[in-house]
């Protein structure tokens, strides 16, 4: 309707002040609730990738540095082997800024990894970790990262409100904030430079929000 009213104006057959008459479409900052995987779906996902054979330890291990550290589909893509600290159990992760940032490897994920290269990545002379399962070989992309995810969703027989990569970064955000982590803490594991982004996730602690939330005015009837 605006743009209509902006050609009636353009063409003189209206005030160009008419336009004002028509109000924009509210559209309000983080209004949407995370999109997230229940626990009890996240471990079915989980243990519907098997490492017993060369594309399952890959897949396996992408999803696992998803739903547990919730990082992102382009940095399990750019994962390199100089990122990875061993010793320490520890890996480095580069965010969007290009900052880096050192996150906890876990016990499972690392496992995870070792089993992927043991028995699964094909000897390729590139820096990166996951190697793509067909040739030409060649590092594995964002787009391939998300398309593990849907695969692995479709094979566990779990119904997600979204599919992709981004759906298990949200479940592991979630999960962190219902075992008590702080926003602040979630924020850090996220890599989130705003914190209105990580206060996204709050929404979904509906027990806490049913105990603040105001009792609708009660209003005479007419």
């Amino acid at each position: 309707m605006r743009a209509f009213l902006r050609f009636l104006a353009a063409t003189g057959q209206c005030s160009e002040g008419l336009i004002h008459a028509v109000p924009r479409i509210a559209s309000y900052q983080l209004a949407s609730t995370p999109r997230f995987l229940e626990p009890d779906d996240l471990e079915k996902v989980i243990d519907a990738v098997s490492d017993q054979d060369a594309v399952g330890a890959r897949d396996r291990a992408v999803v696992l540095l998803l739903a547990r550290l919730g990082l992102r589909a382009s940095e399990v893509a750019e994962l390199s082997f100089d990122a990875i600290d061993w010793q320490n159990g520890r890996i480095a992760v580069c965010g969007n800024g290009g900052y880096q940032h050192w996150l906890p490897l876990p016990q499972q994920v690392g496992d995870a990894i070792v089993t992927y290269l043991r028995r699964g990545r094909p000897p390729l002379p590139v820096p990166q970790v996951f190697i793509s399962a067909l040739a030409p070989r060649r590092p594995m992309t964002r787009l391939a990262v998300s398309g593990v995810v849907d695969r692995t969703l479709r094979r566990a027989g779990v119904k997600a409100p979204q599919h992709g990569a981004h759906l298990l970064r949200h479940s592991a955000a979630t999960a962190m904030l219902r075992n008590g982590v702080s926003l602040a803490g979630i924020a850090s594991v996220l890599r989130h430079r705003d914190p209105r982004a990580t206060a996204h996730y709050a929404k979904i602690d509906f027990d806490l929000l049913g105990e603040i939330v105001q009792p609708w005015p009660q209003t005479t009837t007419c």
